[in-house]
């Protein structure tokens, strides 16, 4: 962990879509990902000059996701590469039957440090409903297996939807028998196939808020958000409560896990450590802001990243609009300017699902 690590000068996660097709079709997916691959997606001497890059940045996470980053004939080669460039690489697979537990072992030997795959129901019905394709539940059980059996760390990625939020006990439960080092708990933004109409409501969103860190009390795995930066307010204020009490608390911020890869020390937002290239080389604050600063054929990742008005400017939280701009939380927090821009079109506007009203009280309790 690097608790010093400076957002302006370099992200703490960079992801690269590898590949926009997958066999999966989910209902949410931000990707619209489909069967076939883009013949003009980045090839491998350019992926490796990306791998040079984020090697350079010292990025300390670097996931390859998709699409279904499986469908590139060349994954094993780039896995190993960054390895030997000395980058961390998660790798988030698509459930299908293109995932064996053989392409598992050879993708841990060229370097792998950890599997990320995606569950979204506790049943297969439900699951499967989501991502439109019978048998995916299965297969992503037997990734989870086949990871543990051969000392590859895993995460489960789950996005909250109308669809499946009154499953969420039964999927906590679930995860309480996995063998997994993070649970991350994925927020709907409505962009790509993902729709509005499906958004959980603001009261929601700290229901949910209310489940997860009442398992994070207790479970063997870490628990992160995704696009609900306010979580990080919620813990916050929960922990302020407990010192009142005089209850001891662990750790905000920062807890490592088996593989080294570990949680950013600060709050994380959309352009504020976190960037995000597409299979074709466009960079964006994150794969659900589909606002471009440039493209790594043209320009560098660290110049995008540290110079391009765009991410300048959500690094910058004088730009926050609305209570956003107010709160005594808009640090470590700040909103999801992802769900600001796909609901108002400003990526700048209040968070839209937040209940939360700036008050004077939290203000005193943060200085103190």
């Amino acid at each position: 962990m690097q608790p010093n690590l400076n957002f302006d000068e370099r992200p703490f996660i960079v992801i690269w879509e590898t590949t926009q097709a997958c066999d999966l079709s989910c209902l949410h997916c931000r990707a619209c990902a489909q069967s076939l691959r883009h013949p003009l997606e980045l090839n491998t001497a350019e992926a490796k000059l990306l791998i040079g890059e984020v090697a350079e940045l010292q990025a300390p996470v670097f996931v390859l996701t998709g699409g279904d980053p499986l469908k590139r004939d060349d994954i094993f080669e780039l896995v190993d590469y960054a390895t030997q460039r000395g980058v961390r690489i998660s790798l988030t697979p698509s459930a299908t039957p293109l995932l064996t537990r053989d392409k598992l072992a050879e993708l841990k030997q060229r370097g792998l440090a950890r599997l990320a795959i995606s569950l979204d129901g506790p049943t297969a019905a439900i699951h499967d409903a989501f991502r439109r394709v019978n048998g995916s539940f299965d297969w992503t059980l037997n990734a989870v297996r086949w990871a543990h059996e051969l000392g590859l760390p895993a995460q489960i990625n789950t996005t909250i939807t109308r669809h499946n939020l009154a499953h969420l006990d039964p999927m906590i439960a679930l995860m309480e028998t996995l063998d997994i080092v993070l649970w991350s708990v994925f927020f709907l933004v409505p962009t790509g196939r993902g729709s509005a109409a499906d958004l959980i409501s603001a009261e929601e969103f700290e229901q949910v808020f209310a489940k997860l860190y009442q398992t994070a009390q207790h479970a063997k795995f870490d628990i992160k958000s995704t696009e609900a930066q306010h979580y990080r307010r919620y813990v916050l204020q929960r922990r302020i409560e407990e010192k009142r009490k005089g209850n001891a608390v662990a750790p905000m911020f920062g807890r490592s896990t088996a593989d080294g890869i570990g949680r950013a020390p600060k709050g994380i937002n959309d352009g504020k450590g976190f960037v995000f290239i597409s299979h074709l080389g466009e960079v964006f604050p994150s794969g659900f802001l589909p606002v471009s600063a440039g493209n790594i054929r043209k320009q560098s990742l660290a110049d995008l990243y540290r110079h391009s008005p765009l991410f300048t400017g959500l690094r910058d939280s004088a730009n926050l609009k609305g209570k956003c701009a107010e709160c005594e939380f808009r640090e470590v927090c700040g909103g999801s300017r992802a769900r600001a821009y796909a609901l108002t079109g400003d990526m700048f506007a209040e968070e839209p699902c937040c209940v939360w009203q700036p008050t004077q009280r939290f203000r005193a309790a943060l200085r103190a």
